[in-house]
C-alpha cells in the first residue's frame, strides 16, 4: 500500500495499516514529516508525488492500491491522483476537503473518494444527540449504532419485543459486561447492562438510540 501525504490524516492511515500487518510505503515532500516515521513504516520517503519520474523510481506503478492523504494543496493532490490513475494502479483513494476537490477526483478516474473532516462532523453529530456509543452511516440511507437498550425491550426474548416491527430497526449484535460482542438470535434476552448493535434506515436508527 503507497500513502502519499504524511499530514494528521495520512499519518494515522499509515500507522493504522502497518499495525494490521500490511507494508506500507509513505511519501511526502516535508522532510519533517518523513523523518517523523523514520521506522514506523515499511518504506517512508521523501519525493514530490507530482513528478511521474520520481514515483515511478519508487515503483508506485507497481503496487495494486494507493492513498492520496494530501489535504490543503489541491493542485498536489489532483495531480498526484492523476498520476496513480494513469498508471493503471487497481484501487485509488484520495481524500477531498470540498465537494468541488471531490468531484474533480472522481473526474480523475480516482476510484474511492472519502471526505475525513465532514464525515467525522457528521459522525458526532450523530452521537451527541443520543444514548448512541458508536455510529457508522452507510450509502442508501442504511446506519449501524452501537447503543444500550431501552427498557422496554429488557428482560424479553427479541422474538417478543418485536423491535423490528415497532421500531424499524433489527438488533443484529449483543455484548455481555466483560464479554465480547456476539450475534443475536430471536431467542436473546436483552438485559438492563447489554450493549447491542441496531441496524436500519439512518433516522429509524436515531430514533431507537433515544429511547429510554
Amino acid at each position: 500500500m503507497v500513502v502519499i501525504g504524511l499530514g494528521r490524516f495520512g499519518r494515522a492511515l499509515a500507522l493504522e495499516l502497518v499495525d494490521e500487518d500490511t507494508e506500507v510505503l509513505g511519501i511526502d515532500e516535508s522532510a519533517e514529516a518523513v523523518q517523523a516515521l523514520s521506522g514506523a513504516l515499511t518504506h517512508v520517503v521523501r519525493a514530490d508525488s507530482t513528478k511521474e519520474d520520481a514515483l515511478r523510481q519508487l515503483g508506485v506503478h507497481e503496487f495494486d492500491r494507493a492513498v492520496v492523504a494530501i489535504g490543503t494543496d489541491l493542485e498536489a493532490s489532483i495531480l498526484t491522483a492523476s498520476l496513480l490513475v494513469s498508471f493503471g494502479i487497481q484501487n485509488v483513494w484520495a481524500k477531498a476537503i470540498s465537494e468541488a476537490h471531490g468531484r474533480i477526483l472522481t473526474q480523475l478516474g480516482v476510484h474511492h473518494v472519502v471526505y475525513p473532516e465532514h464525515d467525522m462532523g457528521q459522525r458526532v453529530a450523530h452521537l451527541v444527540r443520543g444514548r448512541m456509543l458508536d455510529y457508522i452511516e452507510f450509502e442508501d440511507d442504511f446506519a449501524m449504532v452501537k447503543t444500550s437498550a431501552p427498557t422496554d425491550i429488557i428482560g424479553l426474548p427479541l422474538s417478543n419485543s418485536a423491535v423490528r416491527s415497532r421500531f424499524g430497526v433489527t438488533v443484529v449484535a449483543i455484548k455481555r459486561p466483560g464479554e465480547g460482542f456476539t450475534y443475536a438470535t430471536a431467542e436473546t434476552v436483552v438485559a438492563a447492562d447489554d450493549t447491542i448493535i441496531v441496524a436500519g434506515r439512518t433516522r429509524a436508527t436515531e430514533r431507537f438510540s433515544e429511547l429510554l
